[in-house]
């Protein structure tokens, strides 16, 4: 069914069908979760102290408005992610700004953070009716100079605390001019620590705790990974998520080189992946990971997991696979998490018994006469 609609889809601008996309689901919901949502399995795992009905959410930029929060719920995801959002509204960068690279099975957006504004965003996410876990992607508005940046971050984070599961602080967008300067070790220690006072401050006022995660480049080299890693660990920070889109093009036609902004989808996959590996690497398990990059099959999902990450995000698979690849993931991460319980479970009685020997062979030792 989705194959026929893509065919329609695609024959219009990406914008656009974006938009009527988003459109069709609101109007449809209850079709949606019959035909979609009700056949995706309950394989829930806990991040951030949050319970996901599955580990595969929304990635931030499919609904930046909550436009289509109920209609997307439907689809069967596990959690969902809004935004990018900024304190006012701002109409993004010039159009054309969404290009379809469909025999790479890829996107390249520079729509610079599009959006009606926070306090919108708050108004349709209370009349909404969905329960589940929310994520709500903040950053900072494109007139705003970089050395007032924290100013926006905090004017967002305290007018989505009150209905968001999880706050995520945007810094690796390649669409906002001077954004990603923020992920420098002097810029994100500001930033980290102003957002996590005035979040641990919001806490004891509310009684109600919202982690906060990073959204991270794939584009940093080893030095660039160790200073940020080690500011996710200073400052406590609940998790990262790994990654935003790529400026890098080496994997396209020529044809694609010059045209600006941030490539997600299939060519991102690898690269996502080895940062997903970077950061487990430095942060053990003390930071949970969401992987997002190029999740284009169930397959996709798996290597994610067994890179390091703890739950997922798809967008632009979502666009050339369709709804149903919310189900096989969710089916590949449930088979996965299961396994991996055996092979925990096996190494648990490995370990038992060898300790189990070796105290029978120190009391025996103690018990042999000396000769």
């Amino acid at each position: 069914m989705y194959a026929l609609a893509r065919a329609g889809l695609f024959k219009v601008d990406p914008e656009r069908a974006h938009r009527l996309t988003l459109g069709s689901l609101a109007r449809t919901a209850a079709v949606a979760r019959k035909v979609y949502g009700d056949r995706v399995p309950d394989a829930p795992v806990e991040v951030m102290g949050l319970r996901l009905a599955n580990p595969i959410g929304l990635a931030a930029g499919m609904d930046k408005d909550g436009r289509c929060i109920d209609g997307l719920a439907a689809l069967g995801f596990g959690f969902l992610e809004l935004g990018t959002v900024t304190p006012v509204a701002q109409p993004g960068n010039d159009k054309p700004r969404m290009f379809r690279l469909v025999e790479q099975r890829a996107l390249i957006n520079r729509l610079g953070f599009n959006n009606g504004g926070v306090e919108a965003l708050v108004r349709r996410i209370r009349a909404a009716r969905y329960g589940g876990v929310l994520g709500i992607n903040i950053g900072k508005n494109a007139k705003t100079p970089p050395e007032h940046a924290v100013d926006d971050y905090l004017a967002c984070l305290r007018a989505v605390h009150e209905v968001a599961s999880y706050i995520t602080v945007n810094v690796s967008s390649p669409n906002t001019r001077g954004l990603r300067e923020l992920q420098g070790a002097e810029h994100l220690d500001t930033l980290l620590a102003a957002l996590t006072e005035e979040r641990d401050r919001l806490a004891d006022t509310h009684g109600r705790r919202v982690p906060l995660a990073v959204k991270i480049a794939p584009d940093l080299d080893d030095d660039q990974l160790d200073a940020i890693a080690e500011r996710l660990l200073h400052h406590r920070i609940d998790a990262v998520i790994a990654t935003n889109t790529t400026i890098a093009r080496h994997k396209l036609p020529v044809r694609w080189w010059f045209q600006a902004g941030g490539l997600s989808g299939v060519p991102l996959r690898q690269r996502s992946t080895e940062i997903i590996v970077g950061l487990r690497r430095r942060l053990g398990d003390e930071v949970p990971i969401i992987g997002v990059g190029g999740i284009d099959s169930p397959q996709d999902a798996i290597q994610k997991l067994e890179a390091g990450a703890n739950a997922l995000q798809i967008y632009t698979g979502l666009i050339y696979h369709g709804p149903a690849l919310i189900r096989e993931c969710a089916i590949a991460a449930a088979h996965w998490q299961a396994r991996q319980r055996v092979i925990m479970q096996a190494s648990i009685v490995r370990r038992d018994r060898t300790q189990d020997g070796a105290g029978v062979r120190a009391a025996a030792d103690e018990q042999t006469p000396p000769q």
